[in-house]
């Protein structure tokens, strides 16, 4: 038993039961972020797959990895996007380590 099951993202509609009002801008909004734009609806599914992998919701891995294929990406593109992901995430870390660094000048000095 997996705490993510697998049939919840295709219910993911059902959230708007507890406020349809604020479910239904939700999914209006969400559905024109993903329109064609300045960027193409295959980039913004690469950046979505790569923004699921950062923040770890397996239901968005899923999805986005299912819409990136449909949208006409590949493998070494959506492997390269999450690459990218990794890359912000892990220099995100790293640059906070700039902070421990002044916190031990100070405390050592």
């Amino acid at each position: 038993m997996s705490y993510y099951k697998d049939d919840q993202l295709a219910r993911f509609g059902e959230i708007s039961e507890g406020n349809k009002v604020l479910g239904d801008a939700f999914f209006s909004y969400y559905g024109k972020v993903f329109e064609d734009g300045a960027l193409s609806a295959r980039e913004k599914a690469l950046i979505a797959l790569a923004v699921a992998h950062a923040v770890q919701c397996p239901y968005c891995i899923d999805a986005y990895t299912s819409d990136c294929l449909e949208k006409g990406s590949d493998l070494e593109q959506m492997t390269e996007a999450v690459h990218v992901a990794c890359a912000i995430r892990g220099g995100a870390s790293l640059v906070h380590g700039v902070q421990m660094l002044d916190q031990t000048r100070r405390m050592t000095m």
